[in-house]
């Protein structure tokens, strides 16, 4: 044991010692008055034998406190003797145990191993041992602690009924404002398809009829381009609108070229295309009457698509009616032109079984891909993996805020002008945007979708091309960089000005429409949906999809309204930091005011 620790522990058992003296002495005294005059009745105290005490040098007394002025009577001194033993509170041993605890504190010295815990007074143990083994609930709902929070009561308390209303009042308010906001923004996502079956005829699909109309196939009568055309004609006239949009155009809008309709396909003038070949009459019939065996029926029409343009309304919509209208034609024509030529006895029978394909089917139509959509992986990038976009650019805001502040906070430093935080932030964010949209594009890169593959000519079917070649790669990470900062500058500004809790209902709404209007035709969405054009997740799935497959490009324009939504919302930044901070501030007077109340 050290010095200091045997120098202390003596130290405070002479203060220890002191006060029994006193006890004693007092209580001495208190029977020999109680004997010689009437009391209360209240039980007696008999002095506890004292303990020897060994000899040691003299120490100086320790320090008393000054006596207060009212002193207790006798009889009132022996009853809180009695409530200490009792443990009830006891003014006289509160007295008497903190002169002994400043003795200690003041002669205990800082490397000293000894605790306090030893040396709680009788007073404090007696209380600890009336206090209930559940952790003081049962004592707390007797009536809690002096100076403390309220006891817990039953939920069906009377004094409760105050707040029942105020909760009931919050509860409704809260749960209508979510029905609201469910009916109002998920509508908006359900009803993108709403009367989609009746909205086919916005797809628009060529139907060019060059059948007969170039040498040597002029003098022929034209028996294919007209059955088809007059066939799709009548389903426009119906008026029944489930049907795609057919649009029978001359072969001079073309130049009489069936590759400029293809150019047309590419360049999305059109969904798709049904071109009737020039001479698709005349083989035919050089078939039957010379017993052409090397006659394919799949040459005498085109169908022409580019699926990566949209490979869901390729698939659910378009190519579903077309190859139905296929079916439909090739049968219809079989029929005719076999009766047609069993009718012809001019024709030997020779020549029907030599080439028994120009009899049936006679007819075919030759599928054009232009630009096919692969690979699989390639989905998400212009899809779905898109919200993620999103979501990464708007908790951005909450893992960056609490760094940019150290600016304006002074810990250990003088704080910047405000107006040059809201600068920092600005260009913080933008920095930030830059490298997370980096990583945000090695993801497809990781996953090997092409990004070096060479462009390829519009009006030849061709797989994993790349619009941009080696450098594909630079340019889709600027659409995502460009398309973060659209979409994450304008989640600053929402969360800035409206808060929590309304920043989720904020991030809820941006993905639904954003969704809705790009990863879904706008073409057979009600006109209500216009807008999303306008919209920044459309113009990044439309660019992205046109770099990586390389469709007909409208780059351009996507940067453009997506270079629109940063500037518009980089004038609206400072005026939303500055709308914070006049909110904070705001709530800070208003929880000081409280205080003071």
């Amino acid at each position: 044991m050290s010095r200091n620790s045997w120098s202390n522990r003596h130290s405070w058992s002479d203060g220890v010692d002191v006060i029994n003296r006193l006890r004693g002495s007092h209580y001495a005294s208190q029977r020999a008055s109680h004997e010689e005059q009437p009391h209360d009745g209240l039980p007696l105290i008999h002095k506890a034998p004292t303990r020897d005490i060994p000899s040691r040098p003299p120490r100086p007394p320790a320090p008393q406190r000054p006596s207060p002025t009212h002193q207790p009577q006798p009889h009132q001194l022996i009853a809180v003797c009695f409530n200490h033993m009792a443990g009830r509170h006891c003014e006289h041993c509160q007295q008497l145990d903190g002169t002994m605890y400043r003795q200690e504190r003041q002669e205990r010295s800082p490397d000293s191993d000894e605790t306090l815990g030893p040396h709680r007074s009788v007073h404090a143990v007696i209380e600890d041992n009336d206090k209930p083994d559940d952790g003081g609930e049962t004592g707390g709902e007797k009536g809690g602690s002096v100076g403390g929070p309220p006891p817990p009561v039953n939920v069906f308390d009377s004094r409760l009924r105050k707040l029942w209303l105020e909760v009931g009042v919050l509860w409704i308010r809260t749960t209508l404002i979510l029905s609201v906001f469910i009916l109002a923004v998920l509508s908006m996502y359900w009803g993108v398809l709403f009367h989609a079956e009746e909205n086919l005829s916005s797809l628009d699909v060529f139907v060019v009829d060059f059948d007969g109309t170039q040498a040597p196939y002029t003098d022929v009568k034209p028996l294919v381009g007209p059955l088809i055309t007059q066939t799709t004609e009548k389903m426009i006239h119906k008026g029944s609108g489930l049907h795609l949009g057919y649009i029978t155009a001359d072969p001079s809008l073309f130049n009489h070229d069936p590759m400029q309709v293809r150019q047309a396909v590419y360049d999305f003038k059109a969904w798709a295309a049904i071109v009737i070949n020039a001479n698709a009459t005349g083989l035919l019939q050089q078939a039957v009457q010379q017993g052409n065996a090397s006659y394919d029926p799949m040459g005498a029409c085109q169908t022409i698509y580019v699926q990566a343009r949209d490979q869901d309304t390729l698939s659910d919509y378009i190519l579903p009616q077309i190859k139905a209208l296929q079916t439909d034609m090739t049968s219809a024509f079989g029929e005719m032109w076999t009766r047609m030529t069993l009718q012809n006895t001019s024709i030997p029978v020779t020549n029907l079984e030599a080439s028994p394909q120009a009899l049936s089917p006679a007819i075919g139509f030759s599928t054009y891909n232009l630009r096919p959509f692969g690979p699989a992986v390639a989905t998400p990038a212009v899809s779905i993996g898109l919200i993620y976009l999103i979501i990464i650019a708007f908790f951005s805001f909450s893992f960056f805020l609490p760094i940019y502040t150290k600016f304006v906070t002074p810990a250990g430093h003088p704080p910047v002008k405000y107006w040059k935080f809201v600068l920092i932030r600005w260009c913080g964010t933008v920095m930030a945007y830059f490298l997370l949209s980096l990583f945000y594009s090695f993801v497809s890169l990781a996953f090997q979708i092409p990004f070096s593959s060479p462009t390829a000519p519009d009006t030849e079917v061709a797989a994993g091309v790349n619009a941009y070649g080696k450098g594909t790669f630079v340019v889709y990470w600027m659409i995502n960089f460009v398309g973060m900062n659209s979409l994450g500058l304008a989640c600053e500004n929402v969360a800035m000005v409206i808060g929590q809790p309304w920043t989720a209902m904020w991030l809820i709404f941006w993905v639904i429409t954003n969704v809705a209007t790009s990863f879904y035709s706008l073409d057979v969405s009600p006109k209500f949906y216009y807008w999303g054009y306008a919209w920044p997740m459309h113009n990044i799935v439309e660019a992205s999809r046109s770099t990586l497959f390389d469709l007909h490009s409208r780059i351009g324009l996507n940067f453009g309204v997506l270079f629109t939504w940063c500037a518009i919302n980089s004038i609206l930044f400072p005026f939303a930091c500055y709308f914070m901070r006049w909110k904070m501030m705001r709530g800070k007077k208003k929880e000081s005011q409280g205080k003071r109340q």
